[in-house]
Parts: C-alpha cells; structure tokens; sequence
C-alpha cells in the first residue's frame, strides 16, 4: 500500500500505570492528528508488553494508523504491527525484512550522522530518523543533530526523514520547512496534561509541505 509518511509521530515513554492508561494517552493522541505510533518499552516484563502491544495495535488498526515496535522484531510479528524502528545497535535491516511479512514498515535511527541514512537506505528502509535536534527529556545524554542534516536529506535521499528530540509546536516547523517528512514526540504528547490538545497544536507544523509520497 502507499504509506504516508507525514505528520505527527508519537513514541510512547513507559511511564504509563496500565495497560488502561496506555491505550486512553495513545487514543488522545490519535484523536489530536497523530499518523504514526511506535510502542517503545525498556523496562517492562515481556507478558506485560506484548499485553500492551497487541491492545495498541487493536487500536491503531481501528484507527488506521500504522503501529511500529521499536527493536523488537519478534513482539512486532506477534502482534501483527505494522513494522518496526531499529536503532544503530539493533538488528540487521535484512534481518528484520526476512522476519515481518511483506511490506512491512522499517524505519532506522541515524542520529547525527548522514552516512547511517545513506546506508539505511540501501538496506531499502521506508524512512531515516535524525536527533536530538534539540534538548530532550526523555534522552538527554542524546547526540545534538544540526538542521543542516534535514536540508542536505531532502534533497539526496529517496525516503521521508523524521526528527526528533525535544520537538515541540513552536519549534517543529522550522524543522518541516527544512525537510523534516515526520516529527516525532514523546514528552511534549504524553507528559501533557491533555495529550489530544497536545497532539492537535503540532497540525500548523505541517501546513507547508505535502505528504511524502505526494
């Protein structure tokens, strides 16, 4: 199917009570504009995941929007997710290509470095990310990715760039405007008092560019 890659990406941060309080923030977000999830998990007991990834994925398919595991190849064919997001010390690309079924979404954390994404790319990814571009709560000890980085992807790779790291709505444009398909959030959704509000201000972010692909 085609994909389209642009809006609002929200990564969920673990700090949820329950499986209840999960899917209702993940529910807001949706509500607000979001266009792509990823459940994103490191402390809890697998049971209690894949609890929470298959209840996510019921709602995002209702929703059609696409859920993503991040490293986790395994929760994400339980699940039947619609792909997964590798870092740099994750497994293989071709590894996770093999493992998913047909068409699955891959997305790749290139962090600062242009050469990751262009080798992601030849692994045949479905999208780059790039970050922090800015101070991040959520990872604060994260390498500093400058703006330069988006303007030098739009114009020499095929695929749709997402940004991240302390991404909020006043700030979020800039990186759209530079080349930015996706920006992708946790603290700035989830940590807010009311994640659809939250989620809703980034909608003028995007208001200058076209869906990729168009």
């Amino acid at each position: 199917m085609t994909r389209r890659l642009h809006g609002l990406y929200v990564i969920t941060d673990g700090r949820h009570r329950d499986i209840d309080d999960l899917t209702e923030k993940v529910a807001a977000a949706l509500r607000g504009g979001a266009r792509l999830v990823q459940y994103r998990d490191k402390q809890h007991d697998p049971r209690r995941r894949l609890a929470e990834a298959t209840a996510l994925q019921a709602l995002c398919a209702s929703q059609g929007v696409p859920l993503l595991i991040n490293d986790d190849i395994d929760l994400a064919v339980a699940v039947g997710a619609a792909g997964i997001h590798l870092g740099r010390d994750d497994q293989a690309t071709q590894v996770a290509r093999t493992r998913l079924p047909p068409g699955s979404l891959i997305g790749r954390s290139c962090y600062d470095r242009f050469e990751l994404a262009q080798a992601a790319v030849t692994e045949q990814v479905d999208y780059v990310a790039f970050g922090s571009f800015f101070a991040s709560p959520t990872k604060p000890e994260a390498v500093a990715a400058p703006l330069d980085l988006l303007h030098r992807a739009r114009r020499e790779l095929p695929v749709p760039v997402v940004a991240i790291g302390g991404i909020t709505p006043e700030n979020g444009a800039a990186l759209v405007d530079a080349g930015a398909s996706m920006l992708a959030v946790i603290s700035a959704v989830f940590a807010a008092p009311d994640p659809t509000a939250a989620a809703r201000a980034f909608t003028p972010c995007f208001n200058s560019v076209e869906e990729y692909p168009p």
